[in-house]
């Protein structure tokens, strides 16, 4: 009889156990202090910088800069531009040029932006920016690097980045090490989630990346095609659209102008969901005395939504842009 009990509340049990509802996992992203939910981004600026040196791969170094002149430098134009709400900056600086995750760490603890860093090479301007071991090494073995920062973090910071930044050249086909590394940015996606920023420029030049993905398997939504602002048929944004890209608008910071039309267009024709805006702004330059003029972050809210909104842009819109396209890309 007592042996009866026990296996029926085993059963019992058992059966309780497995009809349990699974957790449901909240989708998170790697800031510069570590993971925070997609949900907790809110209003976020998607591609600028703090720091940026042009000396190329064979030169770069933490020595052509003071940490703190640099801080000191940025500090202020994070506090004016969280003035406006801004609780997310994704900082697009990448390796070899420059990139200093504790740098952005320090800045974020500072201001109390969530910063967020990359991995991944640039291979735009000739390769000018691509250590020699980019030329040897196949897909597979960069991806290996890239997704050793994501598991273990960044040198020895412990930081880990939040997306991959690549950048090709405008050549049709491709140029075979930019190909390589769009290959090794897909293969670092499907090991571990990361949204893969490329800095493009042309429709004609994306789309040929995007093919790449897709012979791999990859959506085309886990592509951010930066500089989409380059483009001048408007006409490629609606089949980037339907192919799931998301369309980086970030100059922001240089210009306004032709931004609207852009914007306008893609509001009117409903494809405002599969757009991204940010300034590309910023940097310290160790190039230059004082790091050089630094741009600020906020031609957004001064410049371009006063003209916007007098075409009808409302505050639903703005949301789209800022908060829920951002949320949803990086939410995947």
């Amino acid at each position: 009889m007592r042996k009866a009990l026990i296996c029926s509340v085993f059963i019992a049990l058992t059966i309780i156990s497995c009809s349990k509802p699974a957790a449901v996992e909240t989708p998170s992203i790697n800031t510069v202090a570590g993971f925070i939910p997609i949900d907790s981004m809110g209003l976020t600026l998607i591609h600028e910088h703090m720091l940026v040196d042009f000396i190329g791969a064979d030169s770069v170094s933490s020595e052509r800069y003071d940490r703190k002149e640099v801080f000191n430098k940025v500090l202020p134009y994070l506090l004016e531009v969280k003035k406006y709400g801004v609780k997310t900056i994704f900082d697009c600086t990448p390796s070899y040029l420059a990139k200093d995750p504790e740098l952005l760490k320090e800045l974020s603890e500072k201001s109390g932006i969530q910063l967020i860093t990359n991995t991944g090479f640039y291979g735009a301007v000739g390769g000018k920016y691509l250590p020699d071991f980019v030329f040897r090494e196949n897909a597979s073995q960069l991806a290996e690097r890239w997704m050793a920062e994501f598991e273990k973090g960044i040198g020895n910071t412990g930081i880990k980045p939040g997306f991959i930044k690549i950048s090709v050249n405008e050549e049709d086909p491709l140029l075979e090490v930019d190909a390589k590394l769009v290959r090794a940015a897909g293969i670092t996606h499907e090991n571990t989630g990361l949204l893969i920023y490329s800095h493009t420029g042309t429709w004609n030049t994306a789309k040929q990346e995007v093919e790449i993905l897709q012979k791999m398997g990859i959506d085309p939504s886990a592509f951010v095609w930066v500089h989409a602002q380059a483009e001048q048929d408007f006409q490629n944004y609606l089949e980037a659209a339907k192919l799931g890209v998301w369309i980086s608008l970030d100059g922001i910071g240089w210009s306004i102008d032709e931004y609207v039309d852009r914007l306008l267009f893609a509001k009117e024709n409903g494809v405002l969901g599969n757009v991204l805006i940010s300034h590309d702004a910023g940097w310290y330059d160790p190039a230059k005395p004082d790091g050089g003029d630094f741009q600020p972050f906020t031609n957004i809210f001064e410049k371009l939504m006063p003209a916007l909104n007098a075409k009808g842009f409302d505050e639903a819109d703005w949301n789209l842009l800022l908060k829920e396209n951002p949320k949803r890309a990086f939410g995947k």
